[in-house]
């Protein structure tokens, strides 16, 4: 028994000089991804497919892997017999395969493949075959629409291959044979499956994080990259670049009218990125934008989010909807870990206007210090994604404790924008309530009376939460979360 690998259409189609370049490549990411897993075996290279030969017991999980390296169309698991004549060829598949057990009771068609010189067709094979199961084994029919079983056999001279299970690949080119790219990964489910489709496409995809969040964010973000890595691309040694853009959030809401947050801080976001991708020869950035799906993606608006870029900008889901990237996620695993990662941008940017023009938004950017994001950007720091279980996920991840039922001793600190405040009064029986936005909140904080106790409300619990991973890291324990009840 071995395994046969199909390779991608698109890689088959090419030059023959292109084509040995491709598949050389796929065959190095093989080698490489299974001696990652602890896995041996031999790979034998023909014009039109690839051979893999290993231990009897490895074959599910060999399969198991190599399902998710780009660049393979399908896999076939093989038995391969010589033979003789039609009736040798139906011999070999009875004492190949089980199929009085198999097909009893159901209905099955046989689907031949055959090249060489041979004195019968693909059809005459399978009309053969058909007739003899019939014959042999009670209670079957041949369907040839909607089959119960498929009988898939190859015919190669006088080779046969009786396919025992095809199992679909990812397609695509290999990793390696398309430039580097960098994805604007927030975690969500657009930016994951976004990176997902350049990986598929053969780009060895780095990350670009920028930490809104905290701790918590971090974390949650670099389970969704390294699940990327390890299902896709373990092939390849990858960046991981975190931006800590907490300050530059201060700046922006400090600066920037509420209605252009939005714009401007993709394009500070895009800025930021374009110099990371400087700094390693990277050519492209990936972003999970989809056109119209927020007021920042309208586009009039993603036009001027690219003109602060000499990076030519991917948007793999320009044309997609939230629910088609949904069940994308799902397929490829995603799903469940995008599904914790809050959305820190639309919470920060929430009035966004659909359609601004270059003037106002330069405007708006005079009042921006753009020292603060090259300061940001000199601070980032990278490390390999495949050491992300042991620097980030497997490290101690502060837990923020939250108080729904208030003390009178308690003082609720209203961390929301003035805006945000004015428009939805927090009122709070015999309990003390300061106003203090929360770019306002590190030099404030100081300044409060050490021996109180601090809860931080917002809107949905975010910033609030942010905040106080933040005040712990400076040395405040007296601060907490508070969410009423709903």
């Amino acid at each position: 028994m071995k395994i046969v690998i199909k390779l991608s259409p698109e890689i088959t189609i090419k030059s023959r000089a292109i084509r040995i370049f491709f598949i050389k490549i796929l065959i190095t990411n093989i080698k490489t991804i299974l001696k990652k897993n602890n896995e041996s075996a031999s790979i034998i290279r023909n014009w039109d497919y690839l051979e893999v030969i290993c231990n009897h017991n490895k074959y599910q999980k060999i399969c198991a892997i190599l399902i998710n390296i780009p660049g393979i169309h399908h896999l076939l698991l093989i038995k391969k017999h010589m033979f003789r004549s039609l009736q040798d060829i139906y011999e070999k598949i009875i004492l190949s395969l089980n199929y009085e057990i198999q097909l009893s009771g159901k209905s099955f068609c046989v689907r031949v493949k055959r090249c060489g010189k041979h004195n019968f067709t693909s059809q005459e094979v399978e009309h053969y075959l058909g007739n003899k199961l019939c014959q042999n084994i009670g209670n079957i029919r041949v369907n040839l629409t909607k089959p119960e079983k498929t009988i898939y056999l190859e015919i190669k001279d006088n080779q046969l291959f009786i396919i025992i299970k095809r199992y679909e690949g990812l397609g695509g080119f290999p990793i390696g044979t398309q430039q580097e790219m960098l994805s604007l990964i927030s975690g969500g489910f657009d930016s994951a499956v976004a990176s997902y489709m350049l990986i598929r496409r053969g780009c060895k995809v780095n990350y670009c994080f920028f930490n809104l969040g905290g701790d918590m964010h971090t974390v949650e973000v670099c389970r969704v990259i390294y699940f990327l890595w390890n299902k896709f691309s373990s092939s390849h040694k990858i960046k991981f670049i975190s931006i800590d853009f907490s300050e530059v959030i201060k700046e922006i809401v400090a600066k920037i009218k509420d209605n252009q947050i939005g714009v401007v801080l993709k394009r500070m976001m895009i800025r930021s990125a374009s110099l990371v991708a400087n700094r390693y020869k990277i050519t492209a950035l990936i972003t999970g934008e989809v056109l119209g799906q927020v007021s920042s993606q309208t586009l009039s608006n993603l036009t001027l989010i690219d003109n602060v870029s000499d990076h030519v900008i991917f948007r793999p889901l320009i044309s997609y909807d939230k629910e088609k990237i949904i069940n994308l996620a799902r397929k490829i695993g995603t799903e469940i870990l995008s599904k914790s990662v809050p959305e820190y941008c639309g919470i920060i940017s929430k009035k966004s206007t659909a359609k601004t023009t270059k003037q106002l938004i330069e405007f708006e950017e005079n009042n921006f210090d753009f020292t603060v994001l090259n300061r940001a950007v000199s601070q980032s720091y990278v490390i390999d994604v495949q050491n992300i279980p042991d620097q980030i996920i497997n490290q101690h991840v502060f837990q923020v404790e939250t108080k729904k039922i208030l003390d009178s001793t308690d003082v609720v600190l209203d961390i929301r924008t003035e805006i945000e405040q004015e428009k939805n009064p927090l009122y709070l029986n015999n309990i003390e309530i300061k106003k203090i936005p929360f770019y306002n909140l590190i030099d404030q904080f100081s300044k409060l009376d050490p021996n109180k106790i601090y809860l931080l409300y917002c809107d949905h619990g975010i910033m609030s939460r942010l905040q106080v991973m933040y005040l712990h890291r400076q040395g405040f324990c007296n601060v907490k979360v508070y969410r009423p009840p709903r």
